[in-house]
């Protein structure tokens, strides 16, 4: 892919600093550069996509396909009305509240506790046969769906990758393109009508006495209880079982009128988790740049074996972008590549006051008087030998990262 937006140039890498690399207009086509990225990758983790006021979206990835997504303005309501609409027979059960998915949350195992306390609670429900493989992808599409959406319409992100050295095996794997057509098919729907709001909006009556003169009683006592100012369009769309975008050019006769304004509302409560146990903190992250695939996955079997978080990069230019994002603890970095070497490669890194406190070790089939000296030079914590040995690699890590601490 040769303008894939993790290929940025590195001088305009290099004027931002710290920031997390920026995607403008951040359109479909980009989308799925940036899926189509991940998939080269193997990439397992966090995506986290930021917006210009703040606001965060997580999609949860396993080897560039997405497995679950979450954030937003309202993620406890878009889960709950999801519920809802997949699983009724959760969703009627009285005895779900918070309290008792905070119980079972408690309860539950699995592996890779980076995902979700969603996921987690749909895994642990799939394993008491309490819903079927088919009904949690139903799920899982339409959630992603709802937050890639949302995800649109924000005129410009910021993203950071977050390596899970989870084995986890997911029963849903949804591959990015096809969940971004759907997308894009439903985001021309919606400015096609010209609908210059926002799904995450409640609709509200303003104007009652005006409103109750314009329709019949009937609709008047089904509009003042839907319109409680409580739910939002995609809220009323679920309760009429009716896609958003019709639901909303349903209602847009009395808000164009001024009998109904659409307003922001708060999310519902999320369940308490239980506060994180020293045992349960992230293990390192680990990136190879190597243009090698057969020594990234060495690499990748050593690191993931010892339980580190590991990135292999084989493209040396694409490198920088992918570790502004991912922020790893430790950087092997391969001397002999094409385009860009090691040396010219540590030395850049150096500049990032980001990575100016990273360990970086040079991995090179030449190990010389001459080679070592230019590789401390150029600001390399240390210098390995090829063949790969492991004793030596985890030797490695061990020593920078406890320093380091």
């Amino acid at each position: 892919m040769n303008n894939s937006i993790l290929e940025k140039s590195v001088d305009a890498l290099l004027t931002r600093r710290n920031d997390a690399p920026l995607i403008r207009d951040f359109t479909p086509p980009k989308q799925v550069e940036l899926f189509e990225t991940l998939k080269q990758l193997r990439f397992n983790g966090q995506l986290i996509l930021t917006n210009s006021c703040g606001r965060k979206w997580i999609l949860h990835v396993h080897r560039g396909l997405i497995i679950y997504a979450t954030g937003g303005e309202h993620p406890v309501r878009r889960w709950r009305r999801n519920l809802a609409t997949h699983l009724p027979q959760i969703a009627s059960d009285r005895s779900l509240s918070n309290e008792s998915w905070e119980n079972q949350l408690a309860t539950t195992s699995i592996e890779g506790s980076s995902v979700c306390w969603q996921y987690q609670l749909l895994t642990s429900w799939l394993e008491r046969q309490q819903i079927t493989p088919e009904q949690m992808a139903r799920f899982a599409w339409s959630v992603i769906i709802e937050v890639l959406f949302d995800v649109t319409q924000a005129v410009q992100v910021a993203y950071e990758l977050k390596p899970s050295s989870s084995k986890l095996t997911p029963v849903v794997a949804i591959d990015a393109a096809q969940a971004i057509a759907e997308v894009e098919r439903l985001w021309q729907a919606w400015q096609a009508n010209r609908l210059n709001y926002s799904p995450n909006s409640a609709p509200v009556i303003k104007q009652s006495a005006e409103l109750q003169h314009s329709i019949s009683a009937p609709a008047y006592q089904a509009l003042s209880q839907l319109l409680d100012g409580q739910h939002t369009l995609r809220d009323i769309a679920a309760q009429m079982q009716r896609d958003v975008n019709s639901a909303l050019r349903s209602l847009l006769p009395y808000i164009q009128s001024g009998f109904v304004e659409l307003i922001n509302i708060p999310d519902l409560a999320a369940p308490v988790l239980s506060s994180p146990t020293p045992h349960d903190t992230q293990a390192p992250s680990i990136a190879c740049v190597d243009d090698s695939p057969w020594v990234c996955h060495i690499m990748e079997k050593v690191m993931t074996t010892a339980n580190y978080r590991f990135v292999g990069v084989n493209d040396a230019l694409r490198a920088i972008g992918v570790l502004l994002a991912i922020k790893p603890d430790l950087i092997f970095l391969d001397l002999m590549m094409p385009n860009i070497n090691g040396y010219e490669l540590c030395s850049r890194l150096r500049q990032l006051s980001c990575f100016q406190h990273t360990p970086i070790v040079i991995l090179t089939g030449n190990d010389g008087i001459i080679d070592r000296v230019r590789a401390k030079i150029v600001g390399s914590s240390d210098f390995l030998g090829k063949p790969i040995d492991p004793d030596r690699v985890l030797g490695a890590i061990h020593k920078h990262l406890k320093h380091s601490v």
